[in-house]
């Protein structure tokens, strides 16, 4: 049975609406979704948690984190001329907590907006560099060509808007820490081993203002938004809807 979603936004309300990074690419991806999630409180079927790639990000903070005591740069970064060494800064540790991240009051529609960094660098100029770690397993060299990594360009996109709400520089191109599980091995030997890539995005925030605008107008309408054609929950509600009807008309 699926769990009635909390946090449901009120009108009515003027507290401040807390809003994630995750749910704003609720709302890019299917308006209508994120809508009887937020509004009516129905979310979408929940999945799975990926327990190897969240143990992979722990590693991979541990390992960074060793680099930012000494104030010194990770190999990664020397290995592809990466001037820069992880950033030191007293609210880190919160940047990086779930459900508390990067915060920022959005005063034209109320939103409280956050999300939660893998990390974050700086260079010699004091710019900040957001970091996201990401792992998978897969033949050949990882890219991010694939149309749905759009979706992770939008999260270091939003990380970024949110630290220069905050008053921070921020380099314009950040990096993905990209680790990739090898299975060319002649037995696993109670280990997976990975190579890591270090692949560069030149982030864009420019969307995210009218984005908050829209689901700001989203919210305050008693209207539900239209199916969404690109959304399988949408097309499988859709589809089920026909099913239940035709057999109902059939019986």
């Amino acid at each position: 049975m699926t769990k009635r979603a909390k946090n449901l936004y009120d009108p009515s309300s003027t507290e401040p609406f807390k809003l994630s990074r995750t749910k704003i690419e609720n709302f890019v991806q299917c308006p209508r979704c994120f809508y009887i999630d937020r509004r009516l409180g129905v979310g979408r079927p929940s999945i799975p948690g990926f327990t190897l790639n969240s143990a992979v990000d722990t590693l991979l903070k541990k390992e960074f984190d060793a680099h930012r005591i000494g104030k010194r740069a990770h190999p990664i970064m020397d290995a592809y001329g990466i001037d820069a060494i992880p950033y030191t800064h007293e609210k880190l540790d919160k940047w990086r907590e779930n459900f508390h991240g990067v915060q920022y009051l959005h005063e034209p529609t109320n939103f409280l907006i956050f999300g939660a960094v893998d990390d974050i660098w700086e260079n010699p100029a004091g710019e900040l560099i957001v970091v996201d770690y990401k792992s998978t397993s897969k033949a050949g060299e990882v890219n991010l060509d694939d149309h749905w990594k759009d979706a992770y360009k939008r999260q270091m996109e939003v990380y970024q808007w949110l630290l220069r709400r905050n008053g921070f520089e921020v380099q314009p191109i950040g990096y993905f820490v990209y680790a990739n599980g090898q299975t060319d091995r002649q037995a696993f030997d109670a280990k997976l081993e990975f190579n890591l890539t270090l692949l560069p995005y030149e982030g864009d925030d420019r969307w995210v203002g009218q984005a908050l605008i829209d689901i700001h107008k989203c919210l305050g309408s008693d209207a539900i938004p239209d199916y969404t054609e690109s959304c399988e929950h949408c097309q499988y509600r859709l589809a089920a809807n026909e099913a239940e009807s035709t057999a109902k008309a059939t019986s």
